[in-house]
């Protein structure tokens, strides 16, 4: 098939988990999102954001031709991104003690910070790293054939991410597109979502919809391929939008 771009299609993490909202409306001020009775508050997210706005300045332009090139601009985390870290991280932990499952490999701050063009040092980076490590201890169910809506999901976003070319049909793609590396992003959803379904999990309905991304096209600003949903759908309530504006980021990758 001319132009198909299939090799744009990588996995973000080796694993990813899968949240299911249980009981009732839980809201309160400065609450971004509840594991059981754990609260992640807004407070903890602006943290991690301004520690990455601190740690990660933005180039600036030389001022003369002897000078070294300004590097890339980092693409800092917004609050979304951070909000489904830490969330992630405490059902990881969670599931983890309950199971007696143990990480399976070490994950490197510098490869994801890399990634992102951020500092090894960044809050952000060191959780990202620590939450790849843990879920890579999250048993794996067998491969997943995809649905047909799965895979005209999955073209549509190669069409979107510029990988896939507008004129290709979904048969067409399919056949570079559904391999063992789909359909391994999709067992890794569907097994993992199954283990944590019992967990207690809100978030605030400014972060709704909250997706995990399992399997991205790679770009400036990847595009989720295969993905987690993580606690409520939106329900397209006003919410309160008092805090800072996030900055444009993408999420992590495995490099």
């Amino acid at each position: 098939m001319t132009g198909m771009r299939a090799r744009r299609l990588f996995a973000v993490a080796s694993v990813a988990v899968g949240l299911v909202a249980l009981s009732g409306c839980r809201s309160e001020p400065g609450v971004a999102a509840y594991v059981g009775d754990h609260r992640i508050t807004e407070d903890a997210v602006t943290e991690v954001i301004d520690d990455a706005r601190a740690k990660n300045a933005v180039p600036t332009e030389t001022a003369g031709p002897a000078e070294m090139p300004a590097g890339p601009e980092p693409r800092l985390p917004g609050r979304s991104e951070v909000v489904s870290v830490l969330l992630l991280g405490e059902v990881c932990d969670r599931v983890s003690a309950a199971e007696g499952y143990r990480p399976q490999r070490e994950v490197d701050p510098v490869q994801i910070a890399q990634g992102a063009g951020l500092n090894p040092e960044t809050e952000y980076v060191r959780r990202t790293a620590e939450l790849y490590a843990c879920l890579s201890g999250i048993p794996v169910g067998a491969p997943v054939a995809p649905s047909e809506q799965e895979l005209a999901d999955l073209v549509a976003a190669g069409k979107r991410a510029g990988a896939v070319p507008a004129e290709v049909t979904v048969e067409q793609a399919a056949t570079q597109l559904d391999g063992e590396q789909l359909r391994f992003a999709l067992a890794n959803r569907n097994s993992l979502a199954e283990a944590v379904e019992a967990y207690d999990v809100t978030v605030n309905p400014r972060y709704r919809p909250l997706v995990f991304p399992v399997l991205s096209f790679s770009g400036e600003t990847p595009i989720v391929a295969v993905g987690v949903p993580l606690g409520e759908p939106t329900s397209g309530a006003v919410s309160d939008i008092s805090t800072p504006k996030p900055q444009p980021a993408a999420g992590p990758t495995d490099g």
